[in-house]
């Protein structure tokens, strides 16, 4: 069965979406199987404000280059098309989230719960407890290739947060050891168990002939040690106890 998951990424005017940020570029990849289709989703988006200076050195995007950009409300419905019904991986999964259900509302469109979030910080710093859980450790962490980034891109962004969920999450084969398990006991069954007809059940007591093939086997052996066991007493020791049994009789009959 395929698994689709989107991996998300924004960028923003600041980090407080209560206080009046808002998203200025949207990215995201489709996965199936954990692995890039080649599909993704990218737009500006016209915030309708300047980005606060701190995160204007984080991504270097100009109020010139959103001001023809389409405002959020143009772009919702591409975008949620594309999310459709998939788990959506992000990086601190809580500040995206965060802003896409604050420019949702402000439309009147329900918003995106957060059930749906796979949070990449928190699977890392359950990997890694104590390390720096940022896209860039990571990245260096996995030897994924770093040269593409200069300031945050959410399309750049999108791009190695995928493989490093691939990592994450195990490899290109995150299930390989109970494939190979699998494989390892099919093995064993059709070794014991090779296709062939099926033998009706014996039953459990020998036949006729088997119990007389083991009766001539047994007779045929020479002194075996359970033939004493089984044998009668002897004659004399039959007769010392017929006298015991006389002597005890005439006792009590005295």
């Amino acid at each position: 069965m395929k698994e689709r998951e989107i991996v998300l990424d924004t960028e923003t005017t600041g980090r407080n979406p209560l206080g009046g940020d808002r998203i200025l570029e949207i990215a995201a990849i489709e996965l199936v199987n954990h692995l890039p289709t080649g599909r993704e989703f990218y737009t500006l988006v016209d915030p309708g404000r300047d980005s606060e200076p701190e995160a204007l050195a984080v991504h270097g995007i100009t109020r010139a280059q959103t001001q023809a950009a389409p405002q959020f409300a143009t772009i919702v419905d591409d975008l949620l098309g594309f999310l459709g019904d998939a788990q959506v991986v992000a990086h601190n999964a809580r500040f995206d989230f965060d802003f896409l259900n604050m420019e949702l509302a402000r439309i009147g469109r329900p918003e995106l719960p957060f059930a749906r979030a796979i949070d990449t910080v928190a699977i890392a710093r359950r990997r890694f407890p104590g390390a720096p859980a940022n896209l860039d450790a990571l990245c260096r962490r996995f030897e994924i290739d770093l040269s593409v980034r200069g300031k945050h891109s959410a399309i750049v962004d999108t791009r190695l947060l995928a493989e490093v969920y691939l990592e994450l999450i195990g490899g290109r084969q995150p299930d390989l050891a109970l494939a190979d398990r699998a494989a390892a006991e099919t093995l064993v069954v059709r070794a014991i168990a090779p296709d062939r007809p099926a033998r009706p059940p014996r039953p459990h007591g020998p036949s006729a002939a088997e119990a007389q093939a083991h009766a001539a086997f047994i007779a045929g052996l020479k002194d075996p040690l359970w033939a004493a066991l089984l044998a009668p007493p002897p004659p004399a020791e039959a007769g010392k106890d017929a006298a015991k049994d006389g002597v005890a009789k005439d006792g009590a009959a005295e």
